[in-house]
């Protein structure tokens, strides 16, 4: 719930409270004696979901954009007529629980912080990503996205487009640039740093690090992530609750992928630089769109009715833009979606042709005990080129026409020339 304090404007005061009267708002008036233009105060306690109505109510009342209004969290309110008043909010659902325009864009303002603030949470970020990338530790990459301020630039773009503040929104603009070239920036000084000053083993193949190959390259279910965090950050933004986790949500979106294009810069590998940078930025465009829609679908319009158009013109230029550019940049994730279908195939086939052979009559004590692939790594191509077939045999055993026999089906049963390797693998059987 919400406790308004608003100044009331000389001639205003009669207008005003039969405004609030109206509402149904129980409200306490004190008389304003500076020697302004206002000559009164008016405090009331309302929902949150009420707040909207009541200002809109006071502004049509008279009360102008140059009158002070506060509104503040109020904890508990004691009165048969404020239950009311919940109850009568709680029935319209067409409110929900999201709180007036007026907090939605003071709360994007907030979690915007300031540029010294911005730039040294987010190369401490970004450097504490890069090490956990690099420490292939998973815990240490989550841990970097706690402290990451990314919540409130993507926000205050999109409020700013929806209640057409370009103030705000450049802002949030602004800031996501600084963000994602800090992060790219910091990542590939930390990494070459490390790199040159030996903190890592000499030779270290980045790829080979789960935590760094996962970003490599991305598919559609990364789109699926960004999305969703856009969507929690909107939803976070105007129901007034706690934005800490959502933050959390969005930095793992783009933190770790921004440190693994810095990793990929410093290491000399173009695919996990170009992998990586393609992911950063169909998260960024995803965020934005998500929460753009979000807004915009829940009802956030500008303060002034003639305000509504140009502000929708905008939403439909900006939300365009960005729809086309995911649609561009999703071409390389339904790539990789598709190579790695391709793949995966490829592997079931192999392993079904393999477990074939030697569950005949020809190889009676030979188990099947692993299968491993070696991949011809590019940009978006993850051809198997050669597979490694691991069998279990007794001490002394021999099947020389095994490996003919594999290598024959195994070609049959796929659309690739693969390299087979056989091993034997002795195995001791009870008795």
């Amino acid at each position: 719930m919400r406790l308004v304090q608003a100044t009331v404007p000389t001639g205003k005061r009669e207008a005003v409270l039969a405004a609030l009267d109206d509402e149904g708002i129980d409200y306490v008036v004190s008389d304003e004696t500076s020697g302004g233009d206002y000559n009164a105060v008016v405090h009331f306690p309302i929902p949150t979901e009420g707040v909207e109505d009541a200002l809109e109510a006071l502004r049509s009342a008279g009360l102008s954009e140059n009158a002070y209004t506060v509104v503040l969290n109020a904890e508990t309110v004691v009165s048969r007529h404020f239950d009311d008043l919940e109850e009568r909010y709680a029935e319209d659902e067409d409110n929900g629980d999201t709180i007036a325009r007026e907090e939605l864009v003071a709360r994007a303002r907030d979690l915007a912080p300031s540029i010294r603030t911005y730039v040294v949470l987010t190369l401490v970020s970004t450097i504490i990503a890069t090490a956990g990338l690099l420490l292939d530790s998973p815990a240490t990459v989550v841990g970097s996205m706690v402290i990451a301020p990314l919540l409130g630039p993507a926000m205050s773009a999109s409020v700013g487009t929806v209640v057409d503040d370009e103030d705000l929104f450049r802002r949030g603009v602004y800031l996501q640039l600084v963000g994602v070239a800090l992060s790219v920036l910091g990542a590939a000084a930390f990494a070459f740093f490390v790199k040159s000053t030996n903190v890592v083993p000499p030779g270290l193949d980045v790829l080979s690090l789960s935590e760094v190959s996962e970003r490599l390259r991305p598919d559609f279910l990364s789109l699926v992530v960004a999305l969703g965090a856009g969507v929690a950050g909107a939803f976070s933004l105007m129901t007034g609750v706690s934005s800490a986790l959502v933050g959390v949500a969005i930095a793992v979106a783009l933190i770790p992928p921004a440190a693994a294009v810095g990793i990929g810069v410093a290491w000399g590998v173009p695919t996990l630089a170009v992998g990586s940078s393609v992911l950063v930025m169909v998260n960024v465009l995803s965020i934005n769109l998500a929460a753009l829609v979000v807004l915009w679908y829940t009802g956030y319009r500008p303060q002034r009715f003639f305000e509504v158009g140009q502000a929708r013109s905008a939403l439909v230029k900006r939300g365009a833009t960005l729809a086309v550019a995911i649609v561009v940049l999703s071409a390389f994730l339904g790539g990789v979606t598709y190579t790695s279908f391709q793949s995966a195939s490829t592997e079931q086939a192999v392993n079904d042709a393999a477990t074939d052979v030697l569950e005949g009559a020809a190889y009676p004590e030979a188990t099947l005990l692993e299968t491993s692939y070696e991949y011809e790594q590019g940009l978006i191509e993850r051809e198997p080129q050669r597979v490694v077939v691991t069998v279990g045999v007794p001490p002394g055993t021999e099947y020389p026409a095994l490996y003919s026999a594999l290598a024959e089906r195994i070609n049959a049963t796929t659309s690739t020339d693969l390299e087979l390797e056989l091993r034997y693998v002795y195995r001791e059987t009870p008795d």
